[in-house]
């Protein structure tokens, strides 16, 4: 490895990161240290971390608000991908992480440093997302990663910070490690690494428990344009302001809790602990949006993507060929997806009670079993005999092949 003289630091405010900057220094021989925190929307006091950042030996402590590119540039994707990761995640988390790859190429570029860094350890998927995601973009760019290399454990860690002026944490840590920002929460660590002790509620912030939510349902209605969720019960709205109110109304009815193992990226399996209430909702809306509006061949075209697509984004790959061009499969297929979907939320479940659109490929006239029925039932004889055919010619051969058979 090279020696870096000027390095971007990926900046959490945390212990790990925080003991980061004078690790690189005295260590690894930077001679300065400019730190980044994101700002996506998790609530964080970010001036107090940007002061940390200075406290703890940065030279520069920049703080950056990407909650709009967040949502409108990863989210709505998302939301059009219908993306979750192994049919039940939809990447709150993994969404995040090539916007701050991206921030932090910016920055380097901007500030002339010639390494970008993160405090990730060697266990987690997002070592990998940011690896892969700076080495994309920025290809000359070294990569440093102290918390995946110095080899101390988190009491270590601690010491190391204090010896080094870091104070450690005044109150007492969680036992859980959560990841949070305006599409969710993840959680996982603690007692949750017994697989039979159900999640308590200290480890819910964004919804209510099915016992604390209303007792009566709700309907509201999702309008979608080209895809992309932009009215709610008819009120037009930004997409940031679409997110925080879809969070608000699903969380409320306990919509969105996820507990489930999942494959990580670096090959081992994990309990994680998702709150994803206004993004599962989105994603459930477009979905059926899809189902009326998009024809058949398509939708299964679509359905098989959307996996390999949620794939993709989890393994770090957003700046990837073969997403960019799923992407463009994607796009096209949106200009269709117009309408509005009613749904029911109760209880923390989320029914869907109605659908219309204007580009509709649904026809009650063909549909109908009443007397406006314009479908030729007598065609339908015609096609059985054509479609079957393969079955019948394959059926009648094993059927002679049965009987030549000696006994």
């Amino acid at each position: 490895m090279g020696r870096a003289k000027k390095v971007v630091l990926a900046y959490s405010g945390g212990v790990d990161t925080s003991v980061c900057i004078p690790f690189l220094k005295k260590e690894w021989g930077v001679e300065e240290v400019i730190t980044f925190a994101a700002d996506l929307g998790q609530g964080d006091e970010l001036q107090l971390i940007r002061q940390k950042a200075l406290d703890s030996g940065a030279t520069v402590s920049l703080v950056g608000d990407l909650i709009q590119p967040f949502i409108e540039n990863f989210a709505f994707p998302a939301i059009r991908a219908n993306a979750l990761y192994e049919g039940k995640y939809p990447l709150s988390t993994a969404l995040a992480r090539p916007l701050i790859a991206q921030q932090l190429v910016k920055v380097a570029r901007d500030q002339g440093a010639d390494a970008v860094a993160h405090g990730c350890t060697g266990k987690g998927n997002d070592q990998v997302r940011f690896d892969i995601a700076i080495a994309s973009l920025a290809p000359d760019l070294m990569v440093l990663t102290p918390a995946r290399e110095w080899g101390m454990s988190r009491e270590e860690t601690i010491a190391y910070g204090e010896r080094c002026g870091i104070p450690a944490p005044v109150s007492k840590k969680s036992p859980y490690s959560i990841d949070l920002n305006l599409l969710g929460r993840s959680v996982e660590a603690g007692p949750l690494e017994d697989l039979m002790t159900p999640p308590l509620e200290d480890v819910f912030s964004m919804t209510a428990s099915i016992d604390d939510s209303p007792e009566e349902g709700e309907e509201l209605e999702i309008t979608f344009d080209c895809g992309n969720p932009v009215a709610l019960d008819g009120v037009f709205l930004k997409p940031v302001e679409m997110i925080k109110e879809a969070n608000q109304i699903a969380g409320r009815h306990g919509f969105g809790r996820l507990d489930i193992i999942e494959n990580r990226v670096v090959g081992i399996k994990s309990r994680e602990i998702y709150e994803t209430p206004g993004l599962l909702l989105l994603i459930n809306a477009h979905q059926e949006m899809e189902s009326l509006t998009l024809s058949g061949d398509v939708l299964s075209m679509k359905r098989n993507l959307e996996s390999k697509w949620a794939d993709l984004v989890y393994q770090g790959l957003w700046f990837g060929p073969l997403k960019e061009a799923i992407d463009g499969f994607f796009e096209r297929t949106q200009v269709d997806v117009n309408g509005t979907v009613r749904l029911k939320l109760h209880k923390g479940n989320c029914i869907v009670i109605g659908r219309r659109s204007d580009t509709s490929l649904y026809s009650s006239e063909m549909a109908t079993y009443g007397r406006d029925d314009i479908f030729d039932h007598q065609a339908a004889k015609g096609f059985i005999y054509v479609w079957g055919l393969p079955t019948r010619l394959w059926s009648a051969l094993r059927k002679k092949d049965d009987k030549n058979k000696p006994i």
